[in-house]
């Protein structure tokens, strides 16, 4: 496997599945979500799986689909399930393998949440990002608090070392993603325009503008 990008944001509902969408797209990479807190409406795996057009995408399955649309480590104790980061990593190995053997190179991974969405009583999103040695992907949204929140992601990405490949903006943005830019130190990697319905073809199109950024 040669590129790991992990895509997280600066919180939940900011857009992290559509971009992942779009990454996928514009690579024909393989997904994986490791951990899908909430599926009455359908999981992000198959959203993705029903919105991309390539046909090289692998979509592999979560290790750990809980029912609760809450944070991972409530919905895990609510059905008895510590989630486990080795558990994980054995997944992550074993579908880098079969990439691999696919002669695919790269693997897109969603995360749940922000940096700090707890996965248990100990351990976070960004412990996982670290165990998987990923290159991130930083998703910001436009709303009231977003400059705040994205600017706080960008200050513990770089306290903790993470390689940053910089920021995918999401939603109409105003002029501030440069100000975000700038005072955060991360390239803007692409801005996804505000668009109330998503189909194939506007994924299409992002994945288009999108690939040579990376």
């Amino acid at each position: 496997m040669t590129n790991i990008f992990f895509v997280t944001g600066i919180g939940t509902d900011v857009g992290k599945t559509i971009v992942s969408a779009i990454i996928t797209e514009a690579f024909q990479a393989d997904y994986w979500k490791p951990v899908q807190a909430g599926f009455d409406s359908g999981t992000d795996a198959a959203f993705v799986q029903s919105i991309i057009s390539n046909q090289q995408t692998k979509i592999y399955p979560e290790t750990y689909k809980l029912k609760m649309p809450v944070s991972p480590h409530i919905a895990a104790k609510e059905e008895g399930i510590k989630i486990d980061l080795d558990k994980i990593y054995n997944d992550f190995e074993k579908f880098c393998q079969l990439s691999t053997a696919n002669h695919q190179h790269t693997l897109i991974i969603e995360g749940a949440g922000g940096l700090f969405a707890p996965l248990n009583e100990y351990e976070f999103i960004i412990d996982l990002i670290k165990k998987l040695n990923a290159k991130v992907a930083l998703v910001s949204r436009n709303y009231l608090g977003s400059i705040n929140h994205s600017l706080l992601t960008a200050q513990v990405c770089r306290q903790h070392n993470l390689d940053v490949l910089g920021w995918i903006f999401n939603d109409q943005y105003l002029n501030y993603e440069n100000e975000i830019v700038q005072w955060s130190g991360y390239k803007k990697l692409a801005s996804i325009p505000l668009k109330k319905t998503i189909d194939k073809n506007f994924i299409l199109e992002q994945a288009a503008i999108l690939k040579n950024s990376f």
